[in-house]
């Protein structure tokens, strides 16, 4: 994964995407927007604190770096479950979707771009070339325990026929496992659900664990089916990379959202 630019966005872009013709995907970064502290700059959450105004300036920002219009980036209301939202037919008007609670975006339609806003959750992009189907996935912990990932992957095989091993995958930046410390709540819903727990949680003190979020992404990914060498991992931990990244965790809640973006041109 490496840094890019487009006009006055820095964007971390998947390996794969120089593979791909008539294709957009990457993970934002905080530069690049009009924000103030402790938003600075590029926020382009409106469920933050932030003046509207600015994230709006920051979403026109964004978009004309894309060639886009800023009616032509869907996100959607995330509530940390496994909900996917799927658009298989043309639509004119995005505006309805945009209350439509869920935590990831499929699609093989063109002419908009879909993501996921995150501080710390991991942004999860997916991209079937034969089919042309792309995926944005918010992946907190609740997600990953609740088999979101899973749920993506099955979604793309069954109604869009897409073979599970032609699948791209790019795991952007999220918190690291040593800044990501949990306690029993969250070790149980790993245990009753999916996420790999004993091979990515590790024992710091009594009742709390740090875990590697990314890992049980790859893993997760890997035994849908998506072939190792077809997944590419972000090594940036936004919880300690300030000058690059929001982070829920470190700012205390107050700070800004950066975007996983995917998009067939």
């Amino acid at each position: 994964m490496k840094m890019n630019r487009t006009d006055k966005i820095s964007y971390l872009e998947p390996d794969w995407t120089a593979k791909q013709n008539q294709l957009a995907a990457g993970f934002s970064t905080r530069h690049g927007g009009v924000s103030r502290a402790p938003y600075n700059s590029l926020n382009l959450g409106f469920g933050t604190d932030d003046l509207k105004s600015h994230v709006e300036g920051n979403r026109v920002n964004f978009c004309r770096a894309f060639n886009l219009q800023p009616h032509q980036l869907l996100t959607i209301k995330q509530v940390h479950g496994n909900n996917l939202l799927l658009i298989d037919d043309e639509n004119l008007d995005l505006s309805h979707f945009l209350t439509v609670e869920a935590d990831g975006i499929i699609t093989n339609q063109r002419g908009f771009m879909i993501g996921v806003l995150v501080a710390d959750c991991i942004p999860l992009l997916l991209h079937h070339p034969g089919k042309g189907v792309v995926a944005a996935i918010h992946v907190g912990w609740r997600g990953a325990a609740n088999g979101i990932i899973a749920g993506a992957i099955d979604s793309m095989k069954g109604h869009f026929h897409c073979n599970a091993e032609e699948i791209f995958a790019a795991i952007g930046p999220g918190i690291g496992a040593h800044r990501f410390e949990v306690d029993r709540p969250v070790r149980e819903a790993f245990r009753n659900g999916t996420g790999y727990w004993d091979l990515i949680a590790n024992e710091v003190s009594l009742g709390h664990w740090q875990v590697d979020l990314p890992l049980s992404c790859r893993l997760q990914l890997e035994a849908a089916g998506i072939q190792t060498e077809n997944i590419d991992v972000s090594e940036n931990c936004t919880c300690c990379h300030q000058e690059l990244f929001f982070s829920h965790r470190r700012d205390e809640g107050q700070t800004g959202r950066q975007l996983g973006f995917i998009q067939l041109i």
